[in-house]
């Protein structure tokens, strides 16, 4: 195989990586899991692994190179790709990142390439990153979901849990074959108020690095993501407390997650029963029947 990637052999060896992926081009509310992965690709020391055939892989009209003009000249050209580096956390353990864009094509070769560099380089386990819009707010911790390749790892952190029906990306069929080869796999999702999807929202990227330190026992010291979401959390206040309605929108959204934070691990309610205890919170405030 191999055939839509090339491989960079002047890595050292790697002692029991585990294998993070964030393909953009999917879900990413508030881009959380984007900048997750723009604090770790900034960390000395990495270096690329494999690098993926983009021209293959991508459709160059829906993801076009970034053209930088300096007075009318043509400086740089940037193109699209993917790529998988290598990196060690705080303790010095080995780290894989997937990143780029989500391919456009040919995903079955990409994900049998991608299941084999794993087998090759002695993955433990592969985690995907993610965040979502929700209906919870942004003055309580935020909470993470997952989708797990087994039930051990599904109750391994307090994650939200569903049984539902959606569209997939990429990323979620690369756990679903790799937990096919005996590799554990699991995505973990940060949930971000969907107020704030549209924007910035460091502290789902915060959360998402602290569920990964729980589950992996990896760390990453992000001091800037830290610093970003108390600022975020600053300005999202001003903007709320200057409308009556937003702040009664607030202070349902809190009742609503402290109801789920009560809630056993067992009586945790599905998506669609969440939309609906929102819907009679709202109905109930307005005097509805």
């Amino acid at each position: 195989m191999g055939e839509l990637y090339e491989r960079h052999f002047e890595h050292p060896p790697l002692h029991d990586p585990v294998l993070l992926i964030c393909l953009d081009g999917w879900v990413d509310a508030g881009g959380a899991a984007q900048a997750t992965v723009e604090q770790l690709r900034e960390r000395p020391g990495g270096h690329v692994v494999a690098t993926f055939d983009a021209d293959r892989l991508l459709d160059h009209r829906a993801r076009r190179p970034l053209m930088r003009l300096e007075d009318g000249v043509v400086t740089a050209m940037s193109w699209p790709g993917i790529e998988l580096l290598a990196l060690r956390d705080d303790d010095g353990r080995d780290v894989l990142l997937l990143h780029g864009a989500e391919p456009d094509h040919e995903w079955y070769g990409f994900i049998e390439d991608t299941i084999e560099l794993c087998e090759d380089l002695g993955v433990t386990m592969v985690v995907g990153l993610g965040a979502y819009p929700a209906a919870t707010p942004h003055t309580r911790p935020t909470r993470l979901s997952c989708t797990a390749s087994t039930p051990e790892l599904a109750t391994r952190l307090p994650f939200e849990r569903a049984s539902l029906e959606i569209p997939a990306g990429i990323q979620s069929v690369i756990e679903h074959e790799a937990a096919m080869q005996d590799i554990p796999a699991i995505g973990i999702w940060a949930q971000v108020p969907h107020y704030a999807a549209a924007m910035a929202y460091p502290a789902a990227s915060v959360a998402l690095l602290e569920g990964l330190f729980e589950l992996t026992g990896l760390r990453f010291a992000a001091p800037a993501l830290l610093a970003g979401a108390a600022s975020t959390r600053v300005r999202i206040d001003g903007l709320i407390d200057a409308d009556t309605d937003h702040a009664l929108m607030i202070a349902q959204l809190e009742a609503l997650y402290d109801r789920r934070v009560e809630a056993s691990a067992e009586e945790l309610p599905s998506g669609d029963e969440l939309a609906a205890e929102l819907e009679r919170f709202l109905r109930e405030e307005r005097g509805e029947p």
